[in-house]
Protein backbone atom coordinates (compact mmCIF):
# COMPACT_ATOMS: atom_id res chain seq x y z
CA UNK A 1 0.00 0.00 0.00
CA UNK A 2 1.24 3.47 -0.86
CA UNK A 3 2.34 5.73 2.00
CA UNK A 4 2.09 9.51 1.89
CA UNK A 5 4.50 12.26 0.90
CA UNK A 6 7.29 13.24 3.25
CA UNK A 7 9.10 16.55 3.65
CA UNK A 8 12.65 17.54 4.62
CA UNK A 9 13.41 17.74 8.36
CA UNK A 10 16.04 20.38 9.19
CA UNK A 11 19.11 19.44 11.20
CA UNK A 12 19.39 21.62 14.27
CA UNK A 13 22.59 22.67 16.01
CA UNK A 14 23.25 21.76 19.62
CA UNK A 15 23.01 18.58 21.67
CA UNK A 16 19.98 16.27 21.31
CA UNK A 17 18.38 14.65 24.36
CA UNK A 18 17.58 10.92 24.58
CA UNK A 19 13.84 10.36 24.56
CA UNK A 20 12.01 9.15 27.66
CA UNK A 21 8.42 7.94 27.31
CA UNK A 22 5.71 6.53 29.52
CA UNK A 23 5.57 2.75 29.13
CA UNK A 24 2.08 1.36 29.73
CA UNK A 25 3.40 -2.10 30.57
CA UNK A 26 5.89 -0.79 33.14
CA UNK A 27 3.58 1.95 34.43
CA UNK A 28 6.30 4.59 34.39
CA UNK A 29 8.27 6.99 32.25
CA UNK A 30 11.51 5.36 31.18
CA UNK A 31 14.15 5.81 28.49
CA UNK A 32 13.72 4.55 24.98
CA UNK A 33 16.97 2.94 23.90
CA UNK A 34 17.03 2.35 20.15
CA UNK A 35 20.07 1.18 18.27
CA UNK A 36 21.24 2.95 15.12
CA UNK A 37 17.82 2.23 13.62
CA UNK A 38 14.85 2.95 15.86
CA UNK A 39 11.84 0.70 15.21
CA UNK A 40 8.22 1.73 15.72
CA UNK A 41 4.83 0.22 14.91
CA UNK A 42 1.73 2.39 15.24
CA UNK A 43 -1.70 0.89 14.64
CA UNK A 44 -3.47 2.50 11.72
CA UNK A 45 -7.03 3.27 10.76
CA UNK A 46 -9.98 1.11 9.81
CA UNK A 47 -10.94 3.17 6.76
CA UNK A 48 -14.71 3.46 7.04
CA UNK A 49 -14.82 7.17 7.89
CA UNK A 50 -12.69 10.30 7.62
CA UNK A 51 -9.80 11.19 9.92
CA UNK A 52 -11.08 12.89 13.07
CA UNK A 53 -9.14 14.82 15.69
CA UNK A 54 -8.81 11.76 17.92
CA UNK A 55 -6.95 9.99 15.13
CA UNK A 56 -4.91 13.11 14.44
CA UNK A 57 -3.86 13.48 18.09
CA UNK A 58 -2.55 9.91 18.12
CA UNK A 59 -0.53 10.17 14.91
CA UNK A 60 0.82 13.57 15.91
CA UNK A 61 2.08 12.16 19.21
CA UNK A 62 4.05 9.45 17.43
CA UNK A 63 5.23 11.95 14.84
CA UNK A 64 6.94 13.71 17.73
CA UNK A 65 8.57 10.42 18.74
CA UNK A 66 9.77 10.02 15.15
CA UNK A 67 11.22 13.54 15.20
CA UNK A 68 13.00 13.16 18.53
CA UNK A 69 14.66 9.98 17.31
CA UNK A 70 15.72 11.68 14.07
CA UNK A 71 17.16 14.54 16.13
CA UNK A 72 19.19 11.96 18.07
CA UNK A 73 20.69 10.67 14.84
CA UNK A 74 18.70 7.45 14.48
CA UNK A 75 17.32 6.08 11.27
CA UNK A 76 13.66 5.32 11.90
CA UNK A 77 11.96 2.20 10.59
CA UNK A 78 8.31 3.07 11.11
CA UNK A 79 5.54 0.65 10.14
CA UNK A 80 1.81 1.35 10.14
CA UNK A 81 -1.08 -0.87 9.07
CA UNK A 82 -4.47 -0.24 7.51
CA UNK A 83 -7.30 -2.51 8.65
CA UNK A 84 -8.89 -2.62 5.22
CA UNK A 85 -11.06 -5.64 6.01
CA UNK A 86 -13.07 -5.73 9.24
CA UNK A 87 -16.67 -5.65 10.47
CA UNK A 88 -16.98 -1.83 10.83
CA UNK A 89 -15.88 -1.32 7.23
CA UNK A 90 -18.33 -3.92 5.94
CA UNK A 91 -21.16 -2.55 8.08
CA UNK A 92 -20.60 1.02 6.86
CA UNK A 93 -20.44 -0.12 3.25
CA UNK A 94 -23.70 -2.06 3.64
CA UNK A 95 -25.41 0.87 5.35
CA UNK A 96 -24.40 3.31 2.61
CA UNK A 97 -24.85 0.77 -0.22
CA UNK A 98 -21.22 1.27 -1.11
CA UNK A 99 -18.58 -1.17 -2.29
CA UNK A 100 -16.43 -2.01 0.73
CA UNK A 101 -13.24 -1.98 -1.37
CA UNK A 102 -14.03 1.44 -2.84
CA UNK A 103 -14.99 2.81 0.59
CA UNK A 104 -11.73 1.60 2.09
CA UNK A 105 -9.62 3.00 -0.74
CA UNK A 106 -11.43 6.36 -0.64
CA UNK A 107 -11.04 6.85 3.10
CA UNK A 108 -7.43 5.66 3.09
CA UNK A 109 -6.63 8.21 0.38
CA UNK A 110 -8.30 10.93 2.46
CA UNK A 111 -6.28 9.84 5.50
CA UNK A 112 -3.05 10.18 3.53
CA UNK A 113 -4.07 13.69 2.44
CA UNK A 114 -4.82 14.66 6.05
CA UNK A 115 -1.49 13.29 7.30
CA UNK A 116 0.38 15.16 4.56
CA UNK A 117 -1.40 18.41 5.44
CA UNK A 118 -0.60 17.93 9.15
CA UNK A 119 3.05 17.26 8.24
CA UNK A 120 3.09 13.84 9.89
CA UNK A 121 6.24 12.06 8.74
CA UNK A 122 5.15 8.92 6.86
CA UNK A 123 5.93 5.34 7.82
CA UNK A 124 8.56 3.57 5.80
CA UNK A 125 6.08 0.73 5.31
CA UNK A 126 2.32 1.24 5.09
CA UNK A 127 0.67 -2.16 4.95
CA UNK A 128 -2.93 -3.23 4.42
CA UNK A 129 -4.49 -6.22 6.13
CA UNK A 130 -5.77 -7.57 2.80
CA UNK A 131 -2.31 -7.65 1.23
CA UNK A 132 -1.05 -9.44 4.37
CA UNK A 133 -3.56 -12.31 4.31
CA UNK A 134 -1.04 -14.94 3.08
CA UNK A 135 1.27 -14.01 5.99
CA UNK A 136 -1.64 -14.10 8.44
CA UNK A 137 -2.76 -17.53 7.22
CA UNK A 138 0.73 -18.89 7.74
CA UNK A 139 0.85 -17.50 11.28
CA UNK A 140 -2.60 -18.80 12.24
CA UNK A 141 -1.71 -22.24 10.87
CA UNK A 142 1.40 -22.27 13.05
CA UNK A 143 -0.59 -21.27 16.14
CA UNK A 144 -2.98 -24.14 15.44
CA UNK A 145 -0.13 -26.60 14.97
CA UNK A 146 1.52 -25.44 18.19
CA UNK A 147 -1.67 -25.75 20.23
CA UNK A 148 -1.95 -22.00 20.88
CA UNK A 149 -5.12 -21.85 18.78
CA UNK A 150 -8.14 -24.07 18.20
CA UNK A 151 -11.25 -24.37 16.08
CA UNK A 152 -14.65 -24.00 17.68
CA UNK A 153 -16.90 -27.04 17.48
CA UNK A 154 -19.22 -25.64 14.84
CA UNK A 155 -19.56 -27.64 11.61
CA UNK A 156 -21.03 -24.65 9.76
CA UNK A 157 -18.53 -21.97 10.87
CA UNK A 158 -15.40 -23.59 12.36
CA UNK A 159 -13.73 -20.30 13.29
CA UNK A 160 -10.20 -20.31 14.70
CA UNK A 161 -9.58 -18.77 18.13
CA UNK A 162 -6.48 -17.96 20.14
CA UNK A 163 -6.05 -19.52 23.57
CA UNK A 164 -5.40 -16.35 25.55
CA UNK A 165 -3.40 -18.29 28.15
CA UNK A 166 -1.08 -19.83 25.55
CA UNK A 167 2.00 -17.94 26.72
CA UNK A 168 1.24 -17.62 30.43
CA UNK A 169 1.92 -13.90 30.16
CA UNK A 170 -1.50 -12.58 29.20
CA UNK A 171 -2.30 -9.26 30.89
CA UNK A 172 1.30 -8.12 31.17
CA UNK A 173 0.93 -5.28 28.66
CA UNK A 174 -2.27 -3.71 30.00
CA UNK A 175 -1.98 -4.82 33.65
CA UNK A 176 -5.79 -4.96 33.78
CA UNK A 177 -7.64 -7.33 36.09
CA UNK A 178 -9.96 -9.93 34.59
CA UNK A 179 -13.10 -7.90 35.28
CA UNK A 180 -11.71 -4.94 33.32
CA UNK A 181 -10.54 -7.23 30.53
CA UNK A 182 -13.99 -8.79 30.25
CA UNK A 183 -15.65 -5.38 30.06
CA UNK A 184 -13.30 -3.94 27.45
CA UNK A 185 -13.28 -7.13 25.39
CA UNK A 186 -17.06 -6.99 25.07
CA UNK A 187 -17.06 -3.24 24.32
CA UNK A 188 -14.19 -3.23 21.83
CA UNK A 189 -14.92 -5.81 19.19
CA UNK A 190 -14.66 -9.03 21.18
CA UNK A 191 -17.19 -11.86 21.15
CA UNK A 192 -17.24 -13.29 24.68
CA UNK A 193 -20.51 -15.17 24.09
CA UNK A 194 -19.46 -17.04 20.93
CA UNK A 195 -20.62 -20.63 21.36
CA UNK A 196 -17.86 -23.22 21.31
CA UNK A 197 -15.09 -21.03 22.69
CA UNK A 198 -13.02 -22.43 25.53
CA UNK A 199 -12.95 -19.11 27.35
CA UNK A 200 -14.81 -15.81 26.86
CA UNK A 201 -11.49 -13.95 26.44
CA UNK A 202 -10.19 -16.10 23.60
CA UNK A 203 -9.90 -13.89 20.51
CA UNK A 204 -10.80 -14.57 16.89
CA UNK A 205 -7.92 -15.40 14.55
CA UNK A 206 -9.73 -16.60 11.42
CA UNK A 207 -13.42 -16.11 10.64
CA UNK A 208 -14.84 -18.79 8.38
CA UNK A 209 -16.65 -17.51 5.30
CA UNK A 210 -20.24 -16.35 5.79
CA UNK A 211 -22.76 -15.71 3.02
CA UNK A 212 -22.50 -12.21 1.65
CA UNK A 213 -19.10 -11.52 3.25
CA UNK A 214 -15.75 -11.26 1.44
CA UNK A 215 -13.47 -14.23 2.02
CA UNK A 216 -10.19 -15.69 0.83
CA UNK A 217 -9.38 -19.32 0.12
CA UNK A 218 -6.54 -20.71 2.20
CA UNK A 219 -5.26 -23.79 3.98
CA UNK A 220 -7.44 -22.64 6.91
CA UNK A 221 -10.51 -22.81 4.69
CA UNK A 222 -12.26 -19.85 3.10
CA UNK A 223 -12.51 -16.88 5.44
CA UNK A 224 -10.88 -13.68 6.61
CA UNK A 225 -8.56 -12.68 9.46
CA UNK A 226 -9.44 -11.39 12.89
CA UNK A 227 -8.33 -7.91 13.88
CA UNK A 228 -5.51 -8.39 16.39
CA UNK A 229 -3.49 -10.94 14.45
CA UNK A 230 -2.95 -8.62 11.49
CA UNK A 231 -0.82 -6.26 13.60
CA UNK A 232 1.11 -9.15 15.14
CA UNK A 233 2.04 -10.49 11.73
CA UNK A 234 2.68 -7.17 9.97
CA UNK A 235 4.96 -5.95 12.77
CA UNK A 236 6.70 -9.28 13.31
CA UNK A 237 7.52 -9.79 9.64
CA UNK A 238 8.88 -6.27 9.17
CA UNK A 239 10.41 -5.29 12.50
CA UNK A 240 10.98 -8.63 14.24
CA UNK A 241 10.49 -9.32 17.92
CA UNK A 242 11.41 -6.79 20.59
CA UNK A 243 11.13 -3.72 18.41
CA UNK A 244 11.45 -0.38 20.16
CA UNK A 245 7.91 1.00 20.37
CA UNK A 246 4.31 -0.14 19.91
CA UNK A 247 1.99 2.85 19.77
CA UNK A 248 -1.66 3.77 19.38
CA UNK A 249 -4.60 5.33 21.15
CA UNK A 250 -5.39 4.47 24.76
CA UNK A 251 -8.43 2.48 23.63
CA UNK A 252 -5.99 -0.02 22.06
CA UNK A 253 -4.29 -0.96 25.34
CA UNK A 254 -6.86 -3.72 25.66
CA UNK A 255 -7.80 -5.80 23.84
CA UNK A 256 -5.83 -4.93 20.71
CA UNK A 257 -2.29 -4.49 21.97
CA UNK A 258 -2.61 -7.19 24.60
CA UNK A 259 -3.61 -9.75 21.99
CA UNK A 260 -1.24 -8.64 19.26
CA UNK A 261 1.62 -9.06 21.76
CA UNK A 262 0.32 -12.44 22.93
CA UNK A 263 -0.03 -13.73 19.35
CA UNK A 264 3.53 -12.72 18.46
CA UNK A 265 4.97 -14.16 21.66
CA UNK A 266 3.13 -17.45 21.06
CA UNK A 267 4.43 -17.55 17.50
CA UNK A 268 8.06 -16.99 18.45
CA UNK A 269 8.40 -18.18 22.03
CA UNK A 270 10.10 -14.86 22.75
CA UNK A 271 9.20 -11.94 25.03
CA UNK A 272 8.46 -9.05 24.84
CA UNK A 273 6.85 -8.20 21.52
CA UNK A 274 7.84 -4.52 21.98
CA UNK A 275 10.23 -2.86 24.43
CA UNK A 276 7.89 0.07 24.98
CA UNK A 277 4.10 0.45 24.84
CA UNK A 278 2.96 4.04 24.59
CA UNK A 279 -0.61 5.28 24.22
CA UNK A 280 -2.18 8.62 23.34
CA UNK A 281 -5.25 9.86 25.20
CA UNK A 282 -8.71 10.68 23.90
CA UNK A 283 -10.02 13.97 22.49
CA UNK A 284 -13.43 15.32 23.51
CA UNK A 285 -15.60 17.97 21.84
CA UNK A 286 -16.88 20.64 24.22
CA UNK A 287 -16.48 18.30 27.18
CA UNK A 288 -18.07 15.18 25.63
CA UNK A 289 -16.04 12.23 24.36
CA UNK A 290 -15.69 12.38 20.60
CA UNK A 291 -17.20 9.25 19.05
CA UNK A 292 -18.95 8.05 15.93
CA UNK A 293 -21.96 6.89 17.95
CA UNK A 294 -22.48 10.40 19.33
CA UNK A 295 -22.03 12.01 15.93
CA UNK A 296 -19.75 14.68 17.38
CA UNK A 297 -16.59 14.04 15.40
CA UNK A 298 -14.45 16.90 14.15
CA UNK A 299 -12.86 15.83 10.88
CA UNK A 300 -9.45 17.07 9.78
CA UNK A 301 -10.69 17.24 6.19
CA UNK A 302 -13.61 19.47 7.23
CA UNK A 303 -11.26 21.83 9.05
CA UNK A 304 -9.07 21.96 5.97
CA UNK A 305 -12.09 22.63 3.77
CA UNK A 306 -12.98 25.51 6.12
CA UNK A 307 -9.48 26.95 5.45
CA UNK A 308 -8.17 26.21 8.95
CA UNK A 309 -4.37 26.11 8.80
CA UNK A 310 -3.25 22.54 9.60
CA UNK A 311 -0.42 24.02 11.69
CA UNK A 312 -3.07 25.55 13.96
CA UNK A 313 -4.63 22.11 14.31
CA UNK A 314 -1.21 20.72 15.30
CA UNK A 315 -0.72 23.47 17.85
CA UNK A 316 -4.22 23.06 19.25
CA UNK A 317 -3.68 19.36 19.86
CA UNK A 318 -0.20 19.97 21.30
CA UNK A 319 -1.62 22.46 23.83
CA UNK A 320 -2.46 19.47 26.03
CA UNK A 321 -0.19 16.58 26.96
CA UNK A 322 -0.55 13.53 24.72
CA UNK A 323 -1.41 11.26 27.69
CA UNK A 324 -4.15 13.56 29.01
CA UNK A 325 -7.74 13.27 27.83
CA UNK A 326 -8.59 16.75 26.64
CA UNK A 327 -11.21 18.82 24.86
CA UNK A 328 -11.25 20.44 21.46
CA UNK A 329 -13.23 23.68 21.56
CA UNK A 330 -13.56 26.83 19.49
CA UNK A 331 -11.34 28.51 22.07
CA UNK A 332 -8.61 25.89 21.71
CA UNK A 333 -8.55 26.53 17.98
CA UNK A 334 -8.65 30.33 18.38
CA UNK A 335 -5.74 30.21 20.85
CA UNK A 336 -3.77 28.00 18.46
CA UNK A 337 -4.37 30.40 15.58
CA UNK A 338 -3.20 33.34 17.68
CA UNK A 339 -0.13 31.41 18.79
CA UNK A 340 0.70 30.47 15.20
CA UNK A 341 0.43 34.07 14.03
CA UNK A 342 2.68 35.24 16.88
CA UNK A 343 5.35 32.65 16.16
CA UNK A 344 5.31 33.46 12.46
CA UNK A 345 5.77 37.13 13.20
CA UNK A 346 8.73 36.34 15.46
CA UNK A 347 10.61 34.17 12.95
CA UNK A 348 10.49 36.83 10.24
CA UNK A 349 11.83 39.57 12.53
CA UNK A 350 15.18 40.96 11.33
CA UNK A 351 16.68 40.03 14.68
CA UNK A 352 15.49 38.04 17.66
CA UNK A 353 16.25 36.85 21.14
CA UNK A 354 19.06 34.26 21.31
CA UNK A 355 17.47 31.01 20.10
CA UNK A 356 20.06 28.61 21.50
CA UNK A 357 18.40 28.47 24.95
CA UNK A 358 15.08 27.97 23.15
CA UNK A 359 16.43 24.97 21.24
CA UNK A 360 17.86 23.44 24.42
CA UNK A 361 14.58 23.91 26.29
CA UNK A 362 12.54 22.46 23.45
CA UNK A 363 14.73 19.37 23.46
CA UNK A 364 14.51 19.06 27.26
CA UNK A 365 10.71 19.27 27.33
CA UNK A 366 10.06 16.98 24.38
CA UNK A 367 12.57 14.40 25.61
CA UNK A 368 10.64 14.31 28.90
CA UNK A 369 7.66 12.24 27.74
CA UNK A 370 6.75 14.69 24.93
CA UNK A 371 5.85 17.58 27.21
CA UNK A 372 4.32 19.77 24.52
CA UNK A 373 2.59 22.27 26.85
CA UNK A 374 5.97 23.30 28.27
CA UNK A 375 7.57 23.21 24.83
CA UNK A 376 4.92 25.57 23.43
CA UNK A 377 5.23 27.89 26.43
CA UNK A 378 8.98 28.09 25.81
CA UNK A 379 8.44 29.21 22.22
CA UNK A 380 5.78 31.68 23.40
CA UNK A 381 8.28 33.28 25.77
CA UNK A 382 10.96 33.49 23.07
CA UNK A 383 8.50 35.03 20.59
CA UNK A 384 7.31 37.58 23.16
CA UNK A 385 10.88 38.69 23.89
CA UNK A 386 11.62 38.95 20.18
CA UNK A 387 8.49 40.94 19.35
CA UNK A 388 9.04 43.28 22.28
CA UNK A 389 12.08 44.59 20.37
CA UNK A 390 15.60 45.40 21.39
CA UNK A 391 17.05 42.03 20.35
CA UNK A 392 20.08 41.85 18.11
CA UNK A 393 20.75 38.22 17.10
CA UNK A 394 20.23 38.17 13.33
CA UNK A 395 20.71 34.36 13.12
CA UNK A 396 18.16 33.57 15.83
CA UNK A 397 14.97 33.71 13.70
CA UNK A 398 16.24 31.07 11.28
CA UNK A 399 17.52 28.82 14.09
CA UNK A 400 14.19 29.08 15.92
CA UNK A 401 12.23 28.38 12.74
CA UNK A 402 14.31 25.27 11.95
CA UNK A 403 14.06 23.94 15.51
CA UNK A 404 10.29 24.44 15.65
CA UNK A 405 10.01 22.68 12.30
CA UNK A 406 12.33 19.77 13.13
CA UNK A 407 11.20 19.10 16.69
CA UNK A 408 7.53 20.12 16.69
CA UNK A 409 6.72 19.73 13.01
CA UNK A 410 5.31 23.27 12.79
CA UNK A 411 6.05 24.99 9.48
CA UNK A 412 6.39 28.72 10.04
Amino acid sequence: MQTWQSHPVPRVEGTPRPLRLFDTAAGEVRPTAPGPTATMYVCGITPYDATHLGHAATYLAFDLVHRQWLDNGHEVHYVQNVTDIDDPLLERAARDRDDWVVLGMRETALFREDMTALRVLPPREYVGAVESIPEIVEAVAKLLADGAAYRVDDPEYPDVYFDHNATGRFGGESNYDESTMNRFFAERGGDPDRRGKRHPLDALLWRSARPGEPSWDSELGAGRPGWHVECSVIALNRLGMTFDLQGGGSDLIFPHHEYSAAHAEALTGQHPFARHYTHAAMIALDGEKMSKSRGNLVFVSRLRADKVDPMAVRLGLFAGHYRTDRAWTDQVLADAQTRLATWRAAVVAPAAADARPLVAALRDHLANDLDTPKALATVDAWAARTLAGGESDAEAPALARDAIDALLGIAL
